[in-house]
């Protein structure tokens, strides 16, 4: 395809920003709102069901549109994290936020705290089926909720606290500059490299001192701004136990995640040690590894060495968009429609320029706009897979759109679903049409992301559990400290599968879900491992299989996960089923094994 990286078209949102359209937006929700609080007075135990569902129809309206104008603010941030003008914007719009929150707040904590428990029961009943598991969601918050006045200056003091605090996190991570020094033979290579996305890229390269060097400019980064992120992640921490665990009372801090989730405690203690005890599995992968790159053990450095030495050659964005467009379209042709439909609307930015936020994302504004995919695009293999990832949590959006705003987002485990089943369409799909050379280096490949988006997802979710427990019982827990804690969470995941540098102690400074989401890495953990299931459904079945997907994804957040799943078979409270994972994933490695 004749496509190009390029910048994504945000006049969905916001046609003319610079002409008052913002403030005029911002005026229209003000308006909306100061309805929507004139019926706070017929709030009462006997409300029909028809006056119920119009008040949550009306705060759905206001989500919306509020929706528009912070997903714009966000988006353009997200394309240049140092500039000024749009980091005012997003200030302006999460302090505007805070305001409408607080003064719809009225209504949930009528909902949840007010309201006895007969008649919630009759307007439960009574809505639309749709809404009946949110709402059942909704009144299992009631016990961890504040009155008013507390939440409301929750939401205040969170805009300068702790939503500043990420904000600084982010800037200072995203315009870091990194001091490259490679040793290549007799030859020391040194540079400064402005783009993390570029540099982190060099961790998979083909050759080896390029490895080393990329982590230890990487890590001695991150190290050498220790003070200032450490402090963060502990007021991050304190911020979390002191809300959540002290004033609102969730047993754990994990916990706050799961109810978030609409998942049981007990999956996610099912799920994790599960995780842990199957720590061997990728041991011997490791071990394996090393034997093919003939080295005596594997060094940290080199765990997501490719096996190929010769340096690969890029990828057009063109040439990956149709990989992934062509795997698509051989499981459901609808699935290559709404990629194409993102692509023919310019919802997507793909080029690499400096001060962009890292990584990847999809972002779902409304049921009503097609969501839109930050890509950092440089060519190589892993960026297909990340487009294919991407691509997935997109087709989930779309699919779920007839359902409303509340509703349409899936909780995050079941978030992960689309975007890593859609890896797996991807890589099965190239996996079948190369040589047996390639197809070990392809499987090798695929073996590393097992381990990179589940064992290592897992592992940072056993930290951060680590890590809360520690500070919110000792506050004076140092940078230090937590870095061995870290480092010890590295020795347990890796054995003696491999020799591990001291400088890997500073990892964990480097990963922004400990900032910004606490607990969400097992989200990754949960959705690869309940994809590896459901695709060897779809291998066993075929094309029959293909509508049970379908229906999980087009339920978005309108079912509990673990209702969703049991309705198609699926019993995921049960360690068994997570071990069926990882059985997959130790045939994927004696398969390997097993290539001459």
């Amino acid at each position: 395809m004749k496509v190009k990286t390029g910048e994504w078209d945000l006049s969905e949102l916001l046609k003319d920003p610079v002409k008052n359209e913002f403030n005029k937006s911002l005026s229209d929700i003000n308006t909306k709102v100061a309805n929507f609080e004139e019926k706070k007075s017929t709030l009462g135990h006997d409300i029909s069901t028809t006056d119920f569902m119009k008040m949550i129809k009306d705060s759905e309206e206001i989500a919306e549109s509020l929706s528009y104008v912070t997903g714009y603010a966000h988006l353009k941030y997200a394309e240049d994290t140092s500039s000024n003008d749009v980091g005012g914007l997003v200030t302006k719009v999460n302090i505007f936020s805070t305001e409408i929150s607080n003064k719809l707040l009225f209504f949930d904590l009528w909902f949840k705290k007010v309201l006895d428990e007969e008649n919630a029961d009759r307007l439960i009943k009574g809505a639309p089926d749709v809404y009946k598991d949110y709402l059942l969601h909704e009144r299992s918050m009631s016990k961890y909720t504040l009155n008013e006045a507390e939440e409301k200056i929750i939401n205040i003091l969170d805009v300068t606290g702790m939503s500043a605090l990420i904000k600084i996190y982010d800037r200072m991570t995203n315009g870091f500059e990194f001091e490259y020094i490679e040793e290549r033979g007799t030859r020391k290579i040194r540079k400064t490299i402005t783009n993390k996305e570029k540099l982190v890229t060099l961790v998979r390269s083909s050759i080896s001192s390029e490895r080393v060097a990329a982590y230890r400019s990487l890590l001695s980064t991150y190290k050498k701004n220790s003070g200032v992120l450490g402090e963060i992640y502990i007021n991050r921490i304190l911020n979390w136990n002191n809300e959540y665990v002290l004033l609102r009372g969730f047993p754990t801090p994990i916990s706050v995640r799961n109810l978030s989730n609409n998942i049981s405690d007990e999956t996610i203690v099912a799920l994790l040690n599960v995780c842990r005890s199957n720590s061997k599995v990728f041991h011997q992968y490791f071990k394996e590894k090393a034997k093919i790159l003939k080295v005596k053990k594997l060094e940290r450095y080199h765990l997501y060495a490719p096996l190929k030495s010769q340096s690969q050659e890029k990828i057009t964005y063109g040439e990956a968009l149709k990989m992934v467009l062509d795997a698509f379209n051989d499981f459901h042709p609808e699935f290559k429609t709404i990629v194409e439909n993102l692509v023919t609307k310019k919802h997507i930015h793909s080029k690499l320029q400096d001060n962009k936020q890292g990584g990847a994302f999809c972002s779902t504004i409304s049921p009503k706009v097609d969501p839109y995919v930050l890509l950092n695009f440089d060519g190589t293999l892993r960026d297909i897979s990340t487009m294919a990832h991407e691509f997935g949590h997109a087709i989930h959006s779309v699919l779920a759109a007839d359902k409303p705003i509340s509703v349409q987002h899936s909780s995050l485990p079941l978030a992960e679903t689309a975007s890593v089943f859609g890896e797996m369409i991807l890589n099965d799909r190239l996996l079948d049409q190369v040589k047996k050379k390639e197809k070990k280096i392809m499987l090798a490949e695929q073996i590393d992301d097992f381990y990179a988006t589940i064992m290592r997802q897992a592992y940072f979710t056993i930290f951060e559990t680590s890590a809360h427990e520690m500070i919110g019982k000792n506050s004076a827990t140092s940078i230090d400290e937590l870095s061995e804690i870290y480092m010890n969470n590295l020795r347990e995941q890796f054995g003696n599968s491999l020799k591990l540098s001291d400088d890997f102690r500073y990892e964990w400074l480097y990963i922004p879900h400990f900032y910004h989401s606490p607990f969400y890495c097992y989200a990754y953990s949960f959705g690869n491992l309940l994809v590896m299931s459901l695709y060897q459904q779809f291998k066993n079945e075929g094309k029959e299989f293909i509508p049970k997907y379908i229906r999980i994804l087009s339920s978005g957040g309108s079912k509990k996960p673990e209702d969703l799943l049991l309705s198609e078979g699926i019993d995921i409270s049960k360690e068994d089923f997570w071990q069926r994972g990882f059985n997959l994933v130790n045939d994927k490695i004696n398969e390997l094994k097993n290539i001459e």
